[in-house]
This record gives structure tokens, C-alpha cells and sequence, in this order.
């Protein structure tokens, strides 16, 4: 076995994050179910994860570091001189030299250094599956109320995807275990669902509020009423003032995204814009004709100076 260090490009310093990180990278270069006809890759990925496996386990990594063993977690050989041999038989089996019995003690002796670990035989070994990442859009009033939505992957296999209230543009969700399958029975990896959330044709969100533009009538905006406006969970009924304007703002208090941290919700807020009837208005053109305002108006004054 090579130097495990070596094998996942890390130096001898390295934390065990970076270790984590530095073999995830490589191994899904490699993964063995990414590339089913490619000898070389699986070649590269059982080293990967045998380095992978040596180093995590931090009494391995002592010992080693220590020079104590090996790369393949085998006792190293302690420095002899020739004297330690002068008086010995010269037919000394390797085992009576390292300390043993017999050769049966070696073997049993190393056995026991493996058992437990990844790596049984040289052709078996345990590995975690591939963590996998989708896009998922998502609809705007979706995230922002909750949802559930169904990701058809392109083997077949479907996943479930709870859309949490208030979900962000750009969220990652984690499903566990919902990756590629381990490798000699490791366990599988994540899935990894990034949030598209798809524009609203008149919400717009800002941070817990939700923001609108409500278009309404001559009528409306000059006498005041009761008028139905959309939310996100819904139609209510707000109240107009009399003599209301374009640009004038009101709030409909907690009509806005939950904060799932504070369990507060946010506001909806809404721009009033009047507008004009769409047909002809005969009557009220008459009217504007000889109709005088008792507070003249100058909307374009600050414009003009």
C-alpha cells in the first residue's frame, strides 16, 4: 500500500476535515459505478478509500506517523545489528525474528490487525456511496407556504422533497442516505436538492415580507371601501381610505413568510396604484372639464426646479 498521504494529496499535517474532503473530491472522479468498464479507475478508487480508511482511524495514523507501522498497518521492523543475529540459529523463521512463536502467531497476529477494518481481503473493501446534487424549481407560493414535490431521477428511482415553509431561493435541502449506493456494503451517500424558487406575476419577496402592487379603480381610490386583495395563504379584505393615491402603501399584518427561526411571520405590504377605466367615460371626461380641485395639485413641481 502507498503512502496513504500521498494517495488523497494531503500533507502529513492535515486536519481530519481536510482528509474527509480531499477523499470525497477524488472519489467521485473514480467511483467504480461511474465508470463500470474502467479497471483503472476502480484500481484508483479502492487506494482512495483504503488511504481514506487508514488515516481516519486515529490510533493507525499515530502509529504510523510514529513509524510504528506501515502503510498496510503492519508492524515495522525494528533496527537490528549484526550481533543480535551472531548467537542465533541461521535458520530463524521470520516470525521467531519479529517476536513471535511460529509463523501461525504471525498470521493469527495479523489477522487480528485487520479485523474490523475495510480493508478483509485484498479484493473486498467498504466505501460510502457518492453524495449527488439536483436542481429542483420550485413554484413561488410553494416555498413559500410548504410543500411536498416528487424528483423523478433518470434511473427511475423517485425521491420526496418536503419544501419547508419559507423556503430561500438557492436552499440546499439534504436527503440522507438518498445518494449512490456504498461500495462493499458501505452506506449510501446524501442527495443534495438546491431550490430554484420561480418568480411570482405580481408577489415579490423581501426578506419575511411580501411585497404587491394592487391596481384600483377611480372609484375605490376616491371614495375609500372594502376591497379583496390576494395573499399568499389566500384572498382578504383590506380597507381602502378615502382619497387614496398611487404609491400609497399599506400593510396586512403577519400575511407574510414564516421565519421558521423566530416562528414569526413576516407582513404583506401593498403599493396602491389607480388606475383608469378602460373604455370611454364620457360623464367623467364632462366632469374633469369644468371640475376645479379646492387644493390645486403641482405633482411635477420638484421635477421642474
Amino acid at each position: 500500500m502507498n503512502d496513504p498521504y500521498e494517495t488523497l494529496g494531503v500533507a502529513r499535517s492535515a486536519t481530519d476535515k481536510e482528509i474527509k474532503d480531499a477523499f470525497k473530491k477524488l472519489a467521485r472522479k473514480t467511483h467504480p459505478d461511474l465508470h463500470p468498464d474502467d479497471k483503472t479507475a476502480e484500481e484508483t478508487f479502492k487506494a482512495l478509500s483504503n488511504a481514506y480508511d487508514f488515516l481516519k482511524d486515529k490510533e493507525k495514523r499515530r502509529r504510523f506517523d510514529a513509524g510504528e507501522i506501515d502503510a498496510s498497518g503492519v508492524e515495522r521492523k525494528q533496527q537490528r545489528f549484526y550481533r543480535d543475529f551472531a548467537d542465533g540459529p541461521s535458520n530463524t523463521s521470520h516470525a521467531a525474528q519479529d517476536g513471535f512463536a511460529s509463523n501461525e502467531d504471525l498470521e493469527d497476529f495479523l489477522s487480528r490487525a485487520f479485523k474490523g477494518g475495510t480493508r478483509r481481503t485484498k479484493d473486498t473493501f467498504r466505501a460510502p456511496g457518492q453524495d449527488v446534487t439536483y436542481v429542483l424549481p420550485v413554484d413561488f407560493l410553494d416555498a413559500a407556504t410548504g410543500a411536498t414535490r416528487t424528483i423523478t431521477l433518470p434511473e427511475g428511482k423517485t425521491l420526496q422533497v418536503k419544501i419547508p415553509q419559507g423556503a430561500d431561493d438557492r436552499q440546499m435541502l439534504r436527503l440522507k442516505g438518498q445518494g449512490l449506493p456504498g461500495f462493499g456494503g458501505g452506506p449510501a451517500g446524501d442527495a443534495f436538492v438546491e431550490l430554484h424558487i420561480e418568480p411570482h406575476p405580481f408577489f415579490h419577496r423581501k426578506d419575511d415580507n411580501i411585497h404587491c402592487e394592487l391596481p384600483v379603480t377611480v372609484r375605490e381610490a376616491v371614495l375609500g371601501g372594502r376591497i379583496e386583495v390576494p395573499t399568499i395563504g389566500g384572498p382578504v379584505t383590506m380597507t381602502i381610505p378615502r382619497g387614496a393615491n398611487t404609491g400609497q402603501t399599506l400593510r396586512l399584518r403577519d400575511k407574510g413568510v414564516l421565519n421558521r427561526k423566530t416562528g414569526q411571520r413576516g407582513h404583506q405590504l401593498v403599493t396602491l396604484k389607480v388606475v383608469l377605466p378602460q373604455g370611454e367615460e364620457p360623464e367623467l371626461a364632462a366632469f374633469l372639464e369644468t371640475w376645479q380641485p379646492r387644493t390645486p395639485d403641482a405633482p411635477r413641481a420638484e421635477m421642474l426646479k
